[in-house]
């Protein structure tokens, strides 16, 4: 039996065409989304609700609270013993999702350790946090932008007092795996965002960032998320909603363009250009392509 991967840029179709594999391939689906670990972000996330399921099996959503933490390292063993059990029973494992690190993390032969202690750097700025990575690690490549990686080195770094950059690193993989990946326009794309933000709001979204900003939980589960915090000047009476909902679309779209340039450079990935105007098409096409290498 083979592993699939359904990968891409947020907004392209990846839980659609997940489901409908699922049930060609005698599939269940496990969640490859960090933010999608948690519950009661829903909205945001764009977590696919029990009608979209359509009966098939979903894994790995809506199991933390949002005041837990959960660690790459608590994904590697959770979605591991989840693919090997489906293995066992001859069905597909098909995982999904945009966040790049969780794939590679269950799939590869990645080396992860519990972290004894997991440090809080929100005081830290991001040229600060870069700097005490750079003071640590000299070696390091990590873009002074990137915070969660930022704040991942150094943590591990204080905990194991060895440097990042040398952490062991592996592009072995575990699994046969079929890696899909969902693809269109540029233009196309940003337009998809901009409407399903749109359709967030229509859909609950106001209410939902409400109760998280009234609940004062401030977590990585919170903050990770594009779409809660983006709303919470708002709630302050600090910025209007419009201002508010254009920020979301706009670090959604910056999200989508750094999935590509992660996914292109860490992974083997065929990439099927989406028909939205016949998505039957596309699944098709991806069916056909899948057919052809189990």
């Amino acid at each position: 039996m083979q592993v699939i991967v359904i990968t891409g840029p947020t907004a392209v179709g990846k839980t659609k065409l997940s489901i409908e594999l699922a049930k060609k391939f005698n599939g269940e689906i496990i969640n490859a989304d960090s933010t999608q670990i948690y519950k009661d972000l829903d909205i945001a996330t764009a977590k696919v609700t029990t009608k979209e399921m359509d009966g098939i099996k979903h894994h790995l959503l809506s199991i933390k609270n949002i005041d837990e933490n959960y660690t790459v390292f608590d994904y590697q063993k959770d979605a591991r013993k989840i693919i090997d059990k489906l293995l066992e029973e001859k069905k597909t494992p098909i995982l999904v999702g945009g966040t790049g690190l969780y794939i590679k993390a269950a799939l590869y032969d990645y080396k992860f350790v519990c972290e004894e202690k997991i440090n809080d750097y929100t005081n830290l700025s991001n040229d600060e946090l870069y700097e005490k990575v750079l003071s640590l690690d000299p070696y390091n490549d990590i873009h002074k932008n990137n915070r969660k990686r930022l704040e991942r080195a150094l943590n591990y770094m204080e905990n194991h007092h060895l440097p990042f950059s040398a952490k062991e690193k592996t592009d072995k993989l575990l699994y046969n795996t079929i890696f899909i990946g969902l693809t269109t326009s540029r233009e196309i794309l940003y337009n998809r965002i901009n409407n399903r933000v749109d359709d967030m709001v229509e859909v609950g979204l106001i209410d939902e960032a409400k109760k998280i900003y009234d609940s004062k939980i401030r977590t990585k589960a919170i903050i990770t998320p594009i779409g809660y915090k983006e709303l919470f000047p708002y709630f302050e009476g600090k910025e209007s909603l419009e201002k508010c909902l254009d920020l979301i679309k706009q670090r959604s779209r910056n999200y989508a363009k750094k999935q590509y340039t992660w996914f292109n450079n860490q992974m083997n990935i065929t990439w099927f250009d989406v028909c939205f105007d016949d998505f039957n098409k596309t699944i098709n096409e991806v069916e056909e392509y899948i057919k052809k290498r189990i």
